[in-house]
């Protein structure tokens, strides 16, 4: 018996509209990291890319438990002495709210070159309105 492995033009893709408004950021992002890897889908390959395409709306209403809002903070280095620098949950969701969901879901997937390629097909908007009606997105709902 073989393995069955779909072909390119076997891999259907949809796009998902999600909606994160009252989502709680880690359980949003997991689900989002599984729609774009394609692991909800039985013809799943780990080597291949077999997600859908996902676009978020409401960024900016997204909540986190506990006290994460203070106590979360993200890391960037310069690589020049002294160049750490820190940036608090708080903050990021004040001013780039979706970079907030880009990051967490960014944590879910591969490091390699097919996470980069899966990675591109995440759409973050901070309000209700996105530039993807022509692609006809489905209500993804969890």
């Amino acid at each position: 018996m073989k393995t069955y492995v779909p072909k390119k033009d076997e891999i259907e893709k949809k796009w998902w509209l999600v909606n994160a408004e009252g989502k709680i950021l880690g359980r949003l992002a997991t689900e989002i990291a599984i729609l774009l890897r394609g692991k909800n889908k039985p013809q799943f390959s780990n080597f291949l890319d077999t997600g859908d395409f996902v676009i978020v709306i409401n960024a900016e209403r997204v909540s986190v438990t506990g006290r994460k809002l203070e106590k979360k903070e993200y890391y960037s280095h310069s690589q020049y002495p002294g160049g750490l620098k820190t940036e608090v949950l708080k903050e990021l969701l004040e001013k780039k709210p979706e970079e907030a969901i880009k990051r967490a879901v960014r944590g879910m997937i591969p490091k390699n070159k097919l996470g980069r390629a899966v990675y591109k097909k995440l759409k973050v908007y901070r309000g209700s309105e996105h530039p993807h009606q022509a692609q006809t997105p489905q209500e993804y709902t969890f």
